[in-house]
Order: C-alpha cells, then structure tokens, then sequence
C-alpha cells in the first residue's frame, strides 16, 4: 500500500508532519483520456519532472500508458512517482455501483501498479459537463444523500481490501458536494474509517468556503489535499450569473498562486501544526489552454510553494537548469 519504501500506509496515525507536494495532468489543461487540444502525455511528464515535482496523479485513465511496466518505466526515467488515481462516482443514483466499480477496477489496479496510496473519487456534476446543461437537479433529495453515504462507504471498503489503497473524497463545484454545508453533512453520513477528504482548496473556494475552518474542524477526515487558487473578482460573476464550472475556468476562476483565494501558506501551517502526513498536489484547471502556457505556471508555483518556509514541505528539486528554463 506504500506510494515508496519509507511511505506510511493512508490510514496510519502520523506522529510527525509531511506535505509531499506534486502536481497533475490537470495542470497542463488535461481533463479527458484523448482530447486534440490536450498536451501531450510525453510532454507532460517531461515538464512536471523539470519543475521538480517527484509526485504525479494518473490524470484520466487512458491518458498515460495504461501498461504497467511501460508506465513504470516512463516515469522512473524521469523520477516520478505516484501518489493517486482518479475517479468519478455518482453512486447517488439508483443502480450505480457496477459502472463505478468498472471504472475503479481499473484505476485502483493501476494505482497499486505503481505503488501509489490513493483514489482521489469526484463526484459527478449535476450539468453536463462540456455544455453546461442541467442534467440532474441541483439538490440532492434524501434518499440521494442515503445512496451516496451508503455507496461511498461501500466504495472506500472495497478499495482498501481488495487493493490496499485508500479513497479521498473530493468535492467539486457543479456537484452535490460542493459548498461547505453539503462538505459538513458528506463527513457526517459517511464512516470515517473507510471515506478520508481530499481537500481541494479552490474548490471550496469556489463557493467561498473556509478551507482552515475544516481543516480544523476535521483533521481525522483530511487524507489528501488538492492545492489551488481561485480568483475572487471572476467567481464573484460566476456566482452572480450561475455560470457553469467548465465556463467559468475558461474565464480565469482558477488562477496561479500567489494571485488569489485561498492563501496556501495558512493551509499548509495548520497541516503542519496537526501533524498531518499527506499528499499535496497542485491543479489548476486550464481546460482548454494553449499547450505552452502550464510549464512556466507550473514553475512558478513550484518555486512559490517552496518558498513557504515549512520544515514538513518534500516538493523535490528542478532538473533543468534555471538559466536552460523557458
């Protein structure tokens, strides 16, 4: 279940703090296994290993080699690593859970692979997620939320024991888990042993959530953490104008770090000060972009992220050459 030899297993108590800080395909604009507009795999792992990050995520299965040992072996030239797949659910709905296993079957399989702890699990969005249409009302009635807590506890069981990695829940804008108040009442139906929080800080951002707060207020629920910025000024009209998240990410809600909401360096001291030993990965949505923008984003965020000083922070060394760099 370790991501490496010295890796504590996701479910271990920690006696002291570690933040090891990677990045994700979602940093380069990769949202979809195959998409034209989407740099290109080769091209992401060699720019993510010249920022310096040692930890990647899987992206969408199907957008790295899906072959173990090719995999393996195109990440251990590069010396990366993997924390985490990725998955959606939507196990609110009635009959849900064969697609959802299918699918993990596969990412969890993977993950273990390659030595990686997690399965980062995203709920699916209740408007379509390229069109922005309403697919599903906005609220979750109650025997929704009694599917989802039921599902996901089931999920987060079956992960650790047929592959001996953890889940953490990520809540998403357009999705029934998304503001704070529907954040508190997941953690409160869902069983703590088997469903851990993959904090993403733009997330709840988004919906002006206070990402201290819960960190605070539950720091045995949080097992992962996603890091990112939002932009006050474009969420403020997204807001106002119910702009669907896929919009509102081509109109710069989401924005390089230090530029905007939450700031990190109070996140990453309060992980520190409860002796959190977790995954920080940075994203930042840019679906779609122009394939040369995220390397020098990428960069930037790397070097600000080092520069917060904390003792507990593993963020890894860049290996190009600053005077080489783009």
């Amino acid at each position: 279940m370790t991501a490496d030899s010295d890796v504590a297993p996701a479910a271990a108590q920690p006696t002291t703090s570690r933040i090891r800080i990677g990045s994700a395909p979602d940093s380069w604009g990769v949202w979809f296994p195959d998409d034209p507009v989407q740099v290109p795999w080769q091209r992401f792992l060699d720019e993510v290993s010249a920022c310096g990050y040692d930890w990647i995520e899987l992206g969408p299965y199907g957008y790295l080699p899906t072959d173990p040992a090719r995999l393996a072996d195109e990440l251990g030239t590069r010396g990366l690593k993997v924390s985490a797949g990725t998955v959606f659910e939507q196990l609110h709905r009635p009959d849900s859970w064969d697609a959802v296993w299918r699918q993990v079957e596969d990412v969890a399989a993977l993950t273990k692979a390659m030595r990686g702890t997690h399965v980062v699990v995203i709920p699916d969005t209740w408007r379509d997620h390229k069109t922005g249409a309403a697919i599903e009302p906005r609220d979750l009635p109650p025997e929704g939320w009694e599917r989802l807590a039921t599902g996901m506890d089931r999920l987060g069981r079956a992960v650790q024991e047929e592959y001996g990695l953890s889940i953490a829940f990520h809540p998403h804008a357009d999705s029934h888990v998304g503001h704070e108040a529907d954040i508190e009442r997941f953690l409160e139906v869902t069983d703590p042993a088997f469903v851990p929080l993959c904090l993403d800080t733009g997330h709840v951002s988004y919906y002006r959530g206070d990402n201290l707060g819960l960190i605070r207020r539950h720091p045995d629920r949080i097992g992962y953490l996603h890091l990112k910025q939002v932009d006050p000024v474009v969420v403020d009209r997204v807001l106002a104008e119910d702009i669907p998240f896929p919009q509102a990410v081509q109109l710069g809600a989401m924005t390089e770090p230090p530029n905007g909401v939450p700031d990190l360096p109070p996140l990453l001291e309060a992980v520190e000060e409860l002796g959190l030993d977790v995954f920080a990965i940075v994203e930042h949505d840019l679906y779609p972009c122009d394939p040369d923008l995220p390397f020098g984003i990428a960069q930037r965020t790397h070097r600000y992220i080092g520069s917060c000083g904390l003792r507990s922070l593993e963020i890894g060394t860049p290996t190009m050459p600053e005077e080489n760099r783009p």
